[in-house]
């Protein structure tokens, strides 16, 4: 079946002196598929988050997210933009929520781009307009919905600090949902997960791209996430990539076995079935 690209990461280099994190790296995420980032520590998978999402400038290479309109040149553009106008979010390997704050104003603080484009930078909002009322009531039910979603729409008064680490892993995917994006980068989501946790996350990723229109490129170190829901898979290894392809070839590929494993290849990838 022909895959039709929504990312295409072409020759993407990025030094950092006279260090190579990331050495001339291509490839693709196609539209409405769960793309994995796999490899050993170390291997470059957050450089590559950090280019993407506008956290380094690439030394070399283009990023071309594919718009419905037009196509986004992610290493030219500013990373405020890359998030507004080419709609790619992502999460973080260490959580990033605001603990202080109810899971309702998480998923509010999502949407205040929105929020204050419909305000007119505070104006309609001061005076309480109607267009600044109806997005608001639009931004509370998208909140809502997203706790509904991930089983938590009883807590929404709750802070965040009081969830338990599962629940707010869940959330913060939920709160990059409320942004509406196209592309959705998840670094390490089943990252401290126990197993049931990680069943429940792999349910919830494939309910995204089956439902929205988003598809997903997620960096993940549990095999047991990656090869359950995962429809293409890309390896690096010391900021080069080793092998690309679908799980089955991943799961048997020699030099992926040797760069997890040192191992001969008769061996199998850490959590892959047998």
């Amino acid at each position: 079946m022909t895959r039709t690209p929504l990312l295409e990461v072409e020759h993407l280099t990025m030094r950092f002196g006279g260090l190579v994190a990331i050495d001339d790296v291509s490839f693709s995420c196609a539209a409405h598929e769960i793309t994995a980032i796999i490899g050993p520590n170390g291997a470059g998978k957050t450089t590559v988050f950090n280019c993407l999402t506008g956290f380094y400038k690439p030394s070399v290479g283009r990023l071309t997210l594919h718009g419905r309109d037009k196509d986004h040149l992610l290493e030219r553009m500013e990373g405020f933009r890359i998030a507004r106008v080419a709609g790619i979010a992502r999460t973080f390997q260490n959580i990033r929520l605001f603990a202080g704050m109810t899971l309702l104003e998480n998923l509010l603080v999502a949407q205040h781009n929105q929020l204050m484009a419909a305000s007119f930078f505070s104006i309609s909002g001061l005076l309480g307009l109607p267009r600044y009322r109806k997005a608001e009531r639009e931004a509370i039910d998208a909140a809502r919905y997203w706790l509904d979603r991930i089983g938590l729409l009883a807590a929404a008064d709750n802070t965040a600090a009081s969830l338990p680490y599962g629940d707010q892993r869940r959330l913060e995917i939920a709160r990059a949902m409320c942004t509406k994006p196209r592309l959705l980068c998840l670094d390490e989501p089943a990252a401290g997960l126990n197993p049931m946790e990680s069943a429940r996350l792999n349910d919830f990723l494939v309910s995204l791209r089956r439902d929205h229109d988003t598809s997903i490129l997620l960096i993940e170190h549990d095999m047991s996430v990656v090869m359950a829901i995962s429809d293409h898979i890309v390896v690096l290894d010391y900021g080069r990539k080793i092998a690309e392809g679908a799980p089955s070839a991943i799961r048997e590929n020699p030099e992926v076995i040797r760069a997890y494993l040192g191992a001969d290849d008769d061996e199998t990838l850490p959590g892959a079935p047998p």
